[in-house]
């Protein structure tokens, strides 16, 4: 999704913590050295122990917690631009009685943009997760970038737009196109919940 712009909220910085706000950033990028960038989330137990050793707010710190496992939904954003070519995918999965397909692919100097469907039968409102609402995020390969910027949903269908940068090549057919789903925006399904679109 797009990010609004951050307007700073206020023009009073006191300069005699500049250096331990230094020394934050520089713990933050230890912690993503040590972790391999992948931190994960902390126990509740250890955060209301750093609460109280601390004297911090618990709900604080679990916020921010989740904001610096989820630093990647920062990054600079790509707006596609220069637009080449549609290249035809028509590629379908089933699973779990939701049919998903990715029918193509489109190629701009600067990225490329794929959009999933996914269309399922209308259940009564009395059928457990009949509606039910997830989210899903691309991974394709470590030489990629994805990131969804667009998604909607009715009763027995959704589409969820994906900005890739670089481009993909033209020739996608050694590709593997991976769509994880999340339940809600910091949990993260198990890889065998993945839908996965071999191009070949």
């Amino acid at each position: 999704m797009r990010l609004l712009p951050f307007e700073r909220p206020t023009e009073h910085y006191d300069e005699r913590i500049v250096e331990i706000d230094k020394e934050i950033c520089s713990l933050i990028q230890q912690r993503k050295d040590v972790s391999d960038d992948n931190p994960g989330y902390p126990p509740f137990e250890y955060i209301s122990e750093w609460s109280e050793t601390f004297e911090l707010y618990e709900d604080f710190l679990k916020v921010l917690f989740a904001t610096m496992m989820n630093e990647k939904q920062f990054k600079p954003r790509v707006e596609p631009s220069g637009f080449r070519k549609h290249i035809e995918i028509l590629r379908s999965v089933e699973k779990d009685e939701r049919f998903y397909t990715l029918t193509s692919l489109r190629q701009y100097s600067n990225a490329s943009v794929l959009v999933l469907n996914i269309d399922w039968d209308e259940q009564p409102d009395n059928v457990p997760n009949s509606h039910q609402h997830t989210h899903y995020e691309l991974f394709i390969n470590e030489q990629y970038d994805s990131r969804m910027t667009s998604g909607a949903s009715s009763s027995d269908h959704a589409s969820y737009k994906y900005v890739v940068t670089p481009p993909l090549p033209d020739d996608i057919s050694e590709l593997q196109f991976r769509f994880g789903p999340y339940n809600h925006s910091f949990k993260k399904a198990e890889s065998e919940d993945e839908i996965v679109f071999g191009i070949m």
